[in-house]
């Protein structure tokens, strides 16, 4: 593995919240050394529970998704939200940001919420989508 891929990896699993939005973002992004680093990553995901909301706009996604977060039983875990959303024609990026409508989920150490646009991928969700989810679920070195 690279040096910069390993230590990004480490700051990954040292917590660090900055390391995980740059992993989202290579992989996203497809970027070179993406598939090492999902590799690294896939063996901690497994046991990892992945819920999907979907429906059309105003359908209440950002509120289930806003009180499975706050439910007494989900206090202590660790939770990646990835709120997908139409890609923005100007600036290739998501145009609603759910971000927005959880803002008080965001404010939570243990609740990471990311933003990801289609980028045009039929059926509503990005190529990498299923890859980011593995990277958003933070399990600790054990």
């Amino acid at each position: 593995m690279n040096p910069k891929n390993k230590q990004l990896l480490d700051s990954f699993f040292d917590r660090k919240t900055t390391a995980l939005a740059k992993i989202i973002s290579i992989i996203e992004n497809r970027s070179d050394g993406h598939e090492e680093i999902l590799s690294a990553l896939f063996p901690q995901s497994r046991n990892a529970y992945r819920i999907g909301l979907t429906g059309p706009p105003g359908a209440g996604k950002s509120t289930i998704a806003d009180k499975i977060a706050l439910h007494p039983d989900m206090v202590e875990k660790e939770i990646g939200i990835i709120a997908v959303d139409p890609t923005s024609p100007f600036t290739g990026g998501a145009v609603l940001g759910d971000r927005i409508r959880m803002r008080d989920l965001a404010m939570l150490e243990n609740i990471f919420i990311r933003s990801m646009a289609t980028r045009g991928s039929l059926g509503g969700l990005a190529a990498a989508t299923k890859d980011v989810v593995v990277a958003s679920i933070r399990s600790a070195k054990n």
